[in-house]
């Protein structure tokens, strides 16, 4: 499994999903997807699962978190990006390119009235779970492995400094802090 076969099984579990905004429920159907694969490419999936968390492992993606989400720790922002993950190929890229493009997300705008979080926890355990439905067995020891990235050091501000984050981030600053 490439990086393009991933997507597509993304895509797939969105297109079974009621709301292809729930991470979970797209995160659950991935798994249900992926476990019928052979098990060579359920392996392949976890490497470009984790390949696509360090691509996001950026510090105004974590910024953008921040504000959604009402504060973010190191799992929190795991998971934000699980959740990213299960939107989509395009809303992926699109917001990694430009975290504060997320203020235009119907989503986020009705997290923002909400008070929700977006995560999905459940979508970093997609290649696990198949792993185990198709095989009975844990993924192999070693069969992927993570290269996250230095963080951007003209990043390295306190995001409760809403005056830094409305100028780093602006329209997605006036959505969330109001």
């Amino acid at each position: 499994m490439n990086r393009e076969h991933f997507w597509q099984l993304i895509a797939a579990a969105r297109d079974q999903a009621h709301d292809p905004d729930d991470g979970e429920t797209v995160a659950r159907l991935a798994s249900l997807l992926l476990a019928t694969r052979p098990v060579d490419e359920i392996v392949a999936a976890q490497g470009e699962l984790w390949d696509l968390m360090a691509d996001s492992y950026t510090n105004p993606l974590w910024a953008a978190a921040y504000l959604i989400n009402g504060g973010c720790s190191d799992d929190g922002f795991d998971y934000f990006r699980g959740w990213l993950i299960s939107q989509g190929r395009e809303a992926f890229e699109r917001i990694v390119a430009d975290p504060d493009s997320l203020a235009e997300t119907p989503v986020v705008r009705q997290v923002a009235l909400d008070g929700l979080d977006l995560e999905s926890e459940d979508m970093l355990g997609i290649a696990w779970n198949a792993h185990l439905a198709a095989t009975g067995e844990q993924l192999p020891r070693g069969a992927f492995t993570i290269r996250y990235p230095v963080l951007d050091a003209t990043w390295n501000f306190d995001f409760d400094d809403r005056a830094e984050m409305a100028r780093r981030l602006p329209r997605l600053a006036a959505l969330c802090l109001g």
